[in-house]
C-alpha cells in the first residue's frame, strides 16, 4: 500500500456532542475537603472535537449528533462558524450530553460522563439519502454501546457498504469497551475499512500488547489498523503486518484533551491529499502535537 485513496465527498462524522467542563487541580484531591483549581466550560465531544479538527484542515465535513433543545442555537452556530455542516436533532427530554475532565499536572485525563441526550439519537433524524454526498462514515466508538444509538450506526454501515462508503472506527474508550468485553464490541462493529485506536484501545480490543501482534489480530477485521501510541508514536499496518512506524514529536503537554481526535483528523486530511502512508501518520502526529498544547479538544480559531 503505497498511497491511500483520496475521499470522494463530505465526510459524515456521528457520535456525541458535550460540553466539557475542564478542572485542573493545583495538586492531588484532597478527600473531605477544598483544592484550588482552574475550571473551565467548553464545547467537547470526541466526534464533534473530530468534526471540527477536519474543518480544519479544510476538509468538507458534516456532523450528525443529538442534542437538547435549550442548545440549538449556539450549537448550530458554533459548528456553522468551525466550517461544519450540522445534523443535530433536537431532544426536548434531556439536556445535552456534558463531561468533567480531571487533568493531572503531566496534562493527563480521568473523565466523569453523562452522555444525556447522545442516548436518544435516532436514524430518522438523519437527512434522507445522506449517503448520496457521502464520501466516508467516521464513527465513535461511544455510539456502540448504547442499544439506541448502536442500532442507528449499525443500519447506517449496512447502508454504507451498499453504497461502497468506505467506514472508519474510532472506539472511544477502552474503559467502556472493558465492561462491555472486546468480543462483544467487535462482533457490534463488523468489518470496516479503517480503524484508529490508542494503545489502550488496542490492548483491550486485540488482547495483545506488542503493536505487531495488535495489528495482526485487528486486521482480519479492520483493511487499515492505525494505533496511535502517544510518546511512542504510531503505527498503522493491514494483513500484511506494520506498514509505517514513526516516533512522536517531543512536546510539552498542556492538555492531552482531543489529541486522538486531531490525530484522526490529520491522518485522513494527508489521506485525502493522496499522501504515502508514513506521511499520513506524521500529519497525524503533528496535528496531536499541537492538540496537547491547548486546553480543550479543538484548534484554537486562527492557530
Amino acid at each position: 500500500m503505497a498511497k491511500l485513496a483520496g475521499i470522494k465527498g463530505t465526510i459524515l462524522v456521528v457520535g456525541d456532542v458535550m460540553t466539557d467542563i475542564i478542572v485542573r487541580p493545583e495538586g492531588p484531591i484532597v478527600p473531605g475537603s477544598d483544592r484550588r483549581a482552574k475550571i473551565q466550560m467548553i464545547s467537547g465531544g470526541s466526534s464533534a472535537n473530530q468534526a471540527v479538527w477536519m474543518a480544519h484542515f479544510q476538509l468538507p465535513v458534516a456532523l450528525f449528533a443529538r442534542i437538547g433543545v435549550d442548545d440549538a442555537t449556539s450549537l448550530t452556530a458554533a459548528f456553522q462558524r468551525d466550517g461544519v455542516t450540522p445534523h443535530l436533532a433536537l431532544d426536548g427530554t434531556t439536556q445535552s450530553g456534558c463531561l468533567v475532565t480531571l487533568v493531572d499536572p503531566d496534562g493527563e485525563r480521568s473523565f466523569l460522563t453523562d452522555r444525556g441526550a447522545n442516548l436518544n439519537l435516532c436514524y430518522e433524524d438523519l437527512p434522507t439519502e445522506w449517503w448520496r454526498e457521502t464520501g466516508l462514515l467516521q464513527l465513535s466508538g461511544y455510539s456502540f454501546v448504547a442499544p439506541g444509538p448502536r442500532a442507528v450506526v449499525q443500519r447506517m454501515m449496512i447502508a454504507a457498504r451498499a453504497q461502497n462508503i468506505p467506514v472508519s472506527i474510532d472506539p472511544g474508550s477502552a474503559g467502556f469497551m472493558r465492561e462491555i468485553g472486546a468480543a462483544a464490541f467487535r462482533d457490534w462493529v463488523g468489518a470496516a475499512d479503517f480503524l484508529f485506536a490508542n494503545e489502550d484501545e488496542a490492548t483491550v480490543l486485540s488482547g495483545v500488547f506488542e503493536g505487531k501482534d495488535q495489528i495482526a489480530r485487528l486486521s482480519d477485521q479492520f483493511e487499515l489498523v492505525v494505533i496511535k501510541r502517544g510518546k511512542n508514536g504510531a503505527i498503522a499496518g493491514d494483513r500484511n503486518g506494520i506498514l509505517a512506524e514513526i516516533d512522536a514529536e517531543c512536546v510539552s503537554a498542556m492538555d492531552t484533551t482531543g489529541a486522538g481526535d486531531a490525530f484522526l483528523a490529520g491522518f485522513i486530511a494527508a489521506m485525502d491529499d493522496g499522501a504515502e502512508i508514513h506521511a499520513c501518520l506524521r500529519a497525524g502526529n503533528a496535528a496531536g502535537a499541537r492538540a496537547v498544547q491547548i486546553i480543550g479538544g479543538r484548534p484554537v480559531s486562527g492557530g
